[in-house]
């Protein structure tokens, strides 16, 4: 499995294909970020530019408020919550962290 910073599945991300790189070789720039304002992800930029962690899964207040913050506005608060449950568990299973 290839996690990007924020616990997602690089093999299973619908989004793989548009940022033609995982998060972490594009670093924390996928493509949306343009529809953001920012230049760089909120969480990438904290976990490993700020904290210099390999993920989120090293951080002792995952998950933070950024996850909370940091959605796709076309999901509902549920279909987020659940995926920031899957992606907090991803991290904490894996060991690279």
């Amino acid at each position: 499995m290839k996690l990007t910073p924020c616990g997602v599945d690089c093999n299973t991300c619908d989004f793989l294909e548009n940022c033609g790189k995982p998060c972490n070789e594009i670093e924390g720039k996928p493509f949306y970020m343009k529809d953001t304002g920012l230049e760089t992800c909120m969480i990438y930029k904290c976990a490993v530019l700020d904290k210099g962690f390999k993920t989120c899964g090293a951080c002792s207040e995952l998950p933070c408020e950024i996850y909370y913050k940091w959605r796709d506005p076309d999901s509902s608060e549920e279909e987020h919550a659940k995926g920031v449950q899957e992606r907090v568990e991803r991290l904490k299973a894996c060991k690279e962290a």
